[in-house]
């Protein structure tokens, strides 16, 4: 759903990229740093403070802002290539596993909600993948892609309900693997 949101949003992302390329950082790194922010968040999360869901969902919207940043560096320097989009949808899911981790160790949630959530969510993703390895687009299809889900868990959980955040993502990413699997098998006939 966000995804759709980008069309209105390129002059400003444009903007973005054009910034962050200043520096002559290369795409790759900010990926890493987006990386290293989900991490941070995983442990904040894991080590269960008294403010850590603030913490940690702050460090997971910061994470989130270098995935965007990411990509925008690439297009602006026209250096987007097929082992970046790989390595930054590789470090993406490492991002997402360890962000459940952490929320798990943290005992946020109950640990089957915890895993449910991980398990479809790698299921949207796998989708995709597999769907786009056959030359069918999936951007943009599904109501809970990872910003959304990652969104969900960010801020919802700053508010202390982390638990509903994780019931919430269950819903969404189940409702958009089901999409996925729709509009992958309407292109076989």
């Amino acid at each position: 759903m966000l995804n759709n949101l980008r069309n209105s949003l390129q002059p400003h992302l444009e903007k973005l990229g054009r910034g962050f390329s200043a520096t002559g950082l290369s795409a790759n790194f900010w990926s890493a740093v987006g990386l290293g922010f989900a991490f941070a968040a995983a442990v904040v999360y894991g080590l269960q403070l008294e403010y850590s869901l603030i913490f940690g969902g702050t460090l997971l919207l910061v994470s989130g802002f270098f995935d965007i940043v990411d990509g925008q560096v690439a297009r602006f320097t026209k250096t987007t290539s097929q082992k970046g989009a790989f390595l930054d949808s590789v470090f993406d899911k490492i991002a997402e596993v360890a962000i459940f981790l952490g929320i798990l160790i943290g005992n946020y949630a109950e640990p089957y909600l915890v895993f449910l959530a991980i398990t479809l969510s790698l299921l949207v993703s796998y989708t995709r993948a597999r769907a786009e390895s056959v030359g069918i687009t999936l951007q943009g299809i599904g109501i809970g892609e990872r910003a959304e889900r990652l969104l969900v868990i960010a801020i919802i959980g700053m508010i202390s309900f982390m638990e509903y955040a994780i019931i919430i993502v269950v819903i969404i990413a189940a409702i958009t693997f089901i999409q996925r699997v729709i509009v992958t098998a309407k292109h076989f006939g």
